[in-house]
């Protein structure tokens, strides 16, 4: 027997989408908000939406890894660090990167992404989207 399949919930309006527990920091959820779904995520406690979609190809967005940014560090083995960690997602189709606070990405700075406010009351996660 298949999973049943969540309805989609409308767009324009407050959300409950989970609890703190069920995204604890370091981790997400995809929750069926519009056509695509929208990626909720907790770095260290700061919650981020992000729309599932990334404008390059139509991939999953929210399906690749949520990881920092490498920058240029002369004073480190391999010139490069990792700065900003979880604060980034990659598309899992061609690894392009979008920042969870904004929706915006170095690639392509016209192809930003929506991102939707969320705040936490009591135990509850709510995404205005």
């Amino acid at each position: 027997m298949a999973d049943p399949v969540e309805p989609r919930l409308a767009q324009g309006r407050e959300h409950v989408v989970a609890t703190v527990d069920e995204i604890p920091p370091g981790s997400s959820k995809v929750v069926p908000i519009g056509r695509h779904g929208v990626g909720v995520y907790n770095v260290n406690g700061t919650y981020y939406a992000i729309a599932n979609y990334c404008p390059h190809e139509g991939g999953p967005l929210c399906s690749g890894r949520a990881r920092g940014r490498t920058v240029v560090d002369d004073s480190v083995p391999g010139d490069q660090v990792m700065v900003r960690d979880q604060e980034f997602i990659y598309c899992p189709w061609h690894q392009w990167g979008f920042e969870l606070a904004t929706g915006t990405t170095a690639v392509k700075p016209e192809w930003s992404i929506r991102t939707y406010p969320v705040r936490v009351v009591g135990d509850s996660v709510i995404v205005q989207a």
